[in-house]
């Protein structure tokens, strides 16, 4: 009886999706195959795609073409683009994924497109109200997670509680985190503190936190995220997308004041040469391209949404977190926590006393 041989792993990848594509996203592709022994579906224009490989040494490399015509190009409304083009890289990347030929699919392209395309490929698990995007802020410790990025700008308690068991889940299953600390981002750690949404937010969390395998610590404030006060941060989708490019432009400002303070006299240079070994772990603690993207918690599946001007770093790292998101069981273990989420929603019975 001849061995079985078991079927090749695989992320599929929209080659054509960003600012960079094809030339950064393709690397991107040949490096995580090359350093993370995985194999990338690359959807796109293959006469394109061929000739970016051809400036790579792909040998021994398991990076087959996925042949489509059709882009969603930044510009093009997400809902209509994800409707009329119906063979567009993205989405012949997630239909990969339903298909169970692909673990995930990761896409530097527009982003609400890719939102839109992985809630009608993929679909949402039972019980979800709403898929959120967790994103990731380094800490001076290591890492916090911030749900919701934009995706729902508008929610309610419930969706604000979902938000927290999904970002718990993926805390634990992706960064190893034991029992993360949950906080609920409020402009004061009092429970008073907040609109309407946070304090509701606030009761249901203390009310079903424990039944739920949450670890809420209460209301957190903006400082707290690059304090390591927190693993993962509650809010709806406006304040995190607020709060996520406050950060971003914070940290390009910073780092350019660094760097151009380093070159600006003799002195200058001669003490950066001597900091440079720690100066280039700060840097890579506040590269975006280190975490690869942001997962898209709720849908069933695996789909990593890169940012537009992602490089080749950001795109090896974006896949190699497509591939553990799928491997470590995510989606299955928020479909897990829901079913809680749902029984705690349920009246307890009314237990009778019985007189001696």
């Amino acid at each position: 009886m001849s061995a079985s041989v078991s079927a090749p792993v695989r992320v599929a990848l929209d080659a054509m999706g960003g600012d960079k594509a094809p030339g950064e996203i393709i690397l991107g592709a040949v490096q995580a195959a090359r350093e993370y022994g995985i194999g990338v579906y690359l959807v796109g224009r293959e006469e394109v795609i061929r000739a970016e490989l051809a400036k790579h040494d792909t040998t021994g490399l398991d990076l087959p073409i996925v042949h489509t015509d059709e882009v969603i190009e930044m510009d093009d409304h997400p809902a209509t683009a994800v409707r009329r083009k119906k063979n567009a890289s993205m989405i012949l990347a997630l239909q990969l994924v339903r298909d169970g030929k692909a673990l995930g699919a990761v896409s530097a392209g527009n982003s609400g497109a890719m939102m839109a395309a992985s809630l009608f490929t993929l679909k949402r698990l039972p019980g979800v109200d709403r898929p959120a995007l967790g994103g990731i802020f380094p800490t001076k410790d290591k890492a916090c997670l911030v749900i919701d990025m934009g995706a729902n700008t508008d929610c309610k308690p419930e969706y604000l509680q979902q938000f927290a068991l999904m970002g718990s889940i993926y805390m634990e299953r992706i960064f190893n985190v034991p029992s993360p600390r949950v906080g609920l981002l409020a402009n004061g750690e009092e429970e008073s503190k907040g609109n309407q949404q946070v304090i509701d937010t606030h009761k249901l969390l203390k009310q079903n936190a424990a039944k739920l395998g949450i670890n809420f610590i209460g209301n957190v404030e903006g400082r707290d995220i690059p304090g390591g006060v927190v693993d993962i941060v509650v809010c709806d989708g406006f304040v995190g997308n607020v709060v996520l490019k406050l950060s971003e432009g914070l940290a390009e400002t910073l780092l350019g004041l660094i760097r151009a303070e380093m070159t600006s006299s003799l002195v200058n240079k001669l003490a950066a040469a001597i900091l440079k070994p720690g100066l280039r772990k700060v840097f890579k603690r506040l590269d975006y391209a280190e975490y690869g993207g942001v997962p898209l918690l709720g849908i069933n599946g695996s789909a990593i949404i890169s940012h537009g001007r992602s490089n080749a770093k950001a795109i090896k790292n974006a896949i190699r977190v497509a591939r553990q998101t799928a491997e470590t069981g995510v989606a299955q273990a928020i479909a897990e926590g829901l079913t809680r989420i749902e029984q705690s929603e349920q009246p307890q019975p009314e237990v009778q006393q019985v007189d001696k």
